[in-house]
């Protein structure tokens, strides 16, 4: 049987960029001498149908990125090899995801984000159907949205809203009741920009 994910993984050897929350919003001046966090975050894929890819609602009460969809992962703590190995906790922790349960395939170029992240996307396989168990203080809702809507490229729409006095425009790519956007849209439109259809 072929992989669905076959194209997915030779995309993530080609030429893909860095990217960041101000890639739309070229004026944007940055402060010198900014330091960027490091943080991984977890892409996990469900393939026991239809591929479908994980995502959560953060809480309402965080102080980053309050009420918005993303993906599970957080900052990379001192215990953590690395940013995958940050991913893989922060999943386990806010979704009940067993790194055991978790083929990674791989990484997607960094991106930066408005809140002083450079964040590493990590692609991987889920390899068995789980029962998600949200944690409540950081996430609200864990769902999933069809891999082929989010790897639509004419599923992408540019928005705006004004932050910090200035317009600022991003990438959108709602499912549904989902408003996906920001950098969890970003990342998904630098993949389907790769790997996937027009």
């Amino acid at each position: 049987m072929d992989d669905p994910l076959a194209g997915l993984i030779a995309g993530l050897g080609r030429g893909m960029r860095p990217s960041s929350d101000f890639d739309l919003n070229p004026g944007t001046v940055l402060p010198e001498g900014r330091k960027l966090r490091p943080a991984g975050v977890l892409m996990p894929i469900l393939c026991d149908g239809p591929a479908r890819l994980i995502l959560t609602t953060r809480s309402s009460a965080l102080k980053h990125h309050p009420g918005q969809i993303a993906f599970p992962g957080g900052k990379q703590d001192e215990g953590d090899a690395d940013v995958i190995a940050a991913a893989l906790r922060e999943a386990r922790e806010e979704i009940g995801l067993d790194p055991a349960n978790v083929e990674v395939l791989g990484t997607l170029p960094v991106h930066e984000t408005v809140t002083g992240f450079l964040m590493t996307p990590v692609l991987a396989r889920v390899r068995a159907p789980f029962t998600p168990r949200p944690e409540a203080g950081e996430v609200a809702e864990v769902f999933d949205v069809p891999l082929a809507h989010v790897l639509r490229r004419s599923a992408y729409r540019i928005e705006g809203r004004r932050w910090r006095g200035t317009r600022r425009l991003y990438y959108a790519v709602p499912w549904g009741p989902y408003y996906i956007w920001g950098a969890t849209a970003r990342i998904l439109r630098g993949l389907a920009e790769e790997v996937g259809t027009p």
